[in-house]
């Protein structure tokens, strides 16, 4: 465990600094909030950017924001006309959300929606050509999120997804009663099925899985 430990310590000494800012944020969360696990870290952060980076986008949805952290490194990654549109459904972490996005030299190409993902997702999908899409919400809804933004994507489209090894329980027996872990389960199922997409899950965190929309 320990040489674990300092192996993560290296790569995190090899890594480039997140920022004061998000650094902050990851503090103020591991401080005052539950759950704080849920954030993405440096780590997971870095790759967020450079993945926006490498995939040129300039239209970004994000569904389940938290604390915004995700956010802020996927807006690093935009160019100058580029936006994150996030989507949170807790609206008590809306003043906490808000008050980073108003310190971020980047903070007008976020943009914060509050509210229900099912509800919002249909007229965002609309209005926007999303070029990378980020999830990382209700587990149980996995699926769904999916299948009401997979038609609307550009081809090239970037699809990331958080959480999709969900602690290992994906290869343990299922608790029927475990709704997240069978959302996990029925969304890894659906990418692996799905024709129109290349993808992959990254052993990082909690599982990572990248998906590139390549045929309509």
């Amino acid at each position: 465990m320990e040489s674990i430990d300092l192996l993560e310590q290296y790569i995190l000494e090899h890594t480039s600094p997140e920022g004061e800012l998000r650094h902050e944020i990851y503090r103020a969360a591991h401080l005052h909030l539950l759950r704080a696990r849920m954030l993405s870290g440096h780590l997971q952060g870095n790759l967020l950017r450079m993945l926006c980076r490498l995939a040129k986008a300039q239209r970004v949805l994000e569904i389940g924001t938290f604390t915004g952290y995700a956010a802020h490194c996927l807006a690093e990654g935009l160019g100058e006309d580029g936006e994150v549109h996030s989507l949170e459904s807790d609206d008590e972490m809306e003043d906490f959300i808000r008050s980073y996005i108003a310190r971020a030299p980047y903070g007008h190409k976020m943009k914060l929606h509050i509210g229900d993902a099912m509800e919002l997702l249909p007229s965002l999908v609309q209005q926007y050509r999303f070029d990378l899409v980020y999830i990382d919400a209700n587990k149980r809804q996995y699926p769904d999120y999916y299948r009401m933004i997979i038609d609307h994507l550009p081809l090239g489209a970037l699809i990331l997804a958080d959480n999709t090894l969900w602690d290992g329980k994906v290869i343990q027996l299922l608790n029927p009663s475990d709704a997240q872990t069978r959302g996990i389960l029925e969304f890894n199922d659906l990418i692996q099925s799905d024709p129109r997409v290349d993808n992959l899950i990254l052993p990082m965190r909690d599982g990572l899985s990248l998906i590139q929309k390549i045929s309509h």
